[in-house]
């Protein structure tokens, strides 16, 4: 019997290795290489948790591809990402797609989280646009959405697909995030205020806490 990949991550096993499942690999740093493949998309993520910033984004999607870079640059992440799909359709099945594939990455690099902090919280300002970040890898998927984008584009880019980025990255990586909009008029700066903010607070949650000497940030000790 086949089970898909999400059922599959949540069971503890890694997807079957066959063209159209995920093929992933795990190092015993925090590092992970993982590429999905459906009949829509293509997509390939290298993520490193302890890089320094250093980004190649080629998803077909200029505006996704500059976002990517803000998580990367912004969170001292080392980050990868190369993906083909049907955008000649739209941006949509691409664009969620690397957030589901990021998602898995994400969770597939902290393994069994210990030694994390765990929470991060990030204000970002961009001129007149001010986001609030504040996330929990919780091992609990939960996603509170504030941003109210005035455009429905930014250059070709649709900005509801915004949400369903994080909703993607917020379902397969397990966690909690909450992001409000404190002040914003211009599209582009809210949204790329928001992945700033994400980017600095996931690395605050993502680095290594030395008082927890590799235990589990949970009171139940598991997350």
């Amino acid at each position: 019997m086949q089970i898909s990949d999400r059922e599959a991550y949540l069971k503890g096993n890694r997807p079957i290795q066959s063209d159209s499942q995920n093929q992933s690999i795990h190092n015993s740093s925090r590092t992970a290489s993982l590429r999905r493949t459906t009949g829509e998309t293509d997509v390939q993520v290298e993520i490193n948790l302890d890089g320094t910033g250093k980004c190649n984004a080629d998803t077909g999607i200029p505006f996704l591809d500059h976002m990517l870079n803000q998580i990367s640059s912004h969170g001292l992440i080392d980050l990868n990402v190369k993906a083909s799909g049907d955008i000649e359709i739209d941006d949509h099945h691409t664009n969620e797609d690397v957030g589901i594939t990021l998602g898995m990455a994400l969770a597939e690099a902290l393994g069994d989280r210990q030694g994390i902090v765990r929470f991060g919280h990030f204000v970002a300002p961009l001129d007149e646009s001010l986001v609030q970040v504040a996330l929990d890898f919780s091992g609990r998927p939960h996603l509170s959405y504030g941003l109210e984008i005035p455009t429905q584009r930014v250059g070709t880019y649709d900005t509801q697909l915004v949400r369903e980025f994080f909703v993607a990255v917020v379902n397969h990586s397990q966690m909690t995030l909450h992001i409000r909009q404190l002040d914003g008029i211009n599209s582009h700066h809210i949204i790329e205020a928001t992945f700033k903010a994400f980017a600095r607070a996931m690395r605050m949650a993502t680095e290594i806490d030395p008082r927890r000497a590799g235990t589990i940030p949970s009171s139940k000790g598991v997350l």
